[in-house]
């Protein structure tokens, strides 16, 4: 762990900065293209929320007058973890190479930032810089409100769109009602809807409690060395 003020900085500055490119590039700028559906993937928005926890981080950073730990917002950084590490997981593991994805896709820009780089590079930032032992027990369930608000905003979504999927996403392989298979009923019917939510609620969940465990452990270390 690192509590070096200046090793902090650049690295929160390096991380906005990325962050700047890959939210330009979510909105079609690098393609001359206005991407009209930015406000609805889960990619953006969980990226949009780490690079405001981490500019807010930076701020508090420059204005510490000592080397020290990040202390910022505890909940909020560890909830913004696990949101951008179910981004990284879940387009990985599923969404990279699904059917009707054109592969060249997944090596622009913003996509290999948002779904690779800036999620490492976040979770990094928590392990090297941020004060351990702050991740309380119930980190990991009140975490899940993330993901948990992020689907009811999608069928609310839906609803004021008179759940119309003839309107397609940019990249047109899915509804821009439902911006991933496992959320669209007409896919894999409401039942499967349910099961994919409730096992990437759990997985949510089980990482939370993983990386409570991790920040117990680097807190022991830490004090030892210490």
């Amino acid at each position: 762990m690192i509590k070096n003020k200046n090793a902090q900085i650049i690295y929160q500055t390096a991380y906005i900065t990325l962050g700047l490119v890959a939210s330009v590039a979510s909105l079609g700028f690098f393609e001359m293209e206005f991407r009209w559906d930015f406000y609805i993937f889960f990619t953006n928005i969980s990226n949009y929320f780490c690079i405001i926890i981490m500019l807010v981080e930076l701020i508090q950073t420059v204005k510490r007058d000592k080397d020290d730990y990040v202390t910022t917002m505890p909940f909020m950084k560890f909830c913004g973890m696990m949101g951008i590490l179910l981004t990284l997981l879940v387009f990985n593991l599923l969404l990279a190479h699904a059917p009707g994805r054109d592969p060249a896709e997944n090596y622009k820009v913003g996509c290999v930032l948002m779904h690779i780089v800036l999620p490492l590079m976040y979770t990094a930032d928590w392990i090297l810089f941020y004060d351990k032992g702050k991740v309380r027990g119930s980190y990991p369930f009140l975490s899940l409100l993330f993901p948990l608000i992020y689907q009811m905003y999608i069928y609310i979504h839906a609803s004021i769109h008179r759940f119309d999927t003839s309107v397609l996403n940019y990249l047109g392989t899915d509804p821009l009602i439902y911006p991933y298979f496992f959320l669209n009923p007409e896919r894999v019917g409401i039942i499967g809807v349910i099961k994919w939510c409730a096992a990437l609620m759990v997985l949510f969940a089980v990482g939370g409690f993983v990386f409570m465990g991790i920040d117990r452990l680097m807190m022991c270390i830490r004090d030892r060395a210490e």
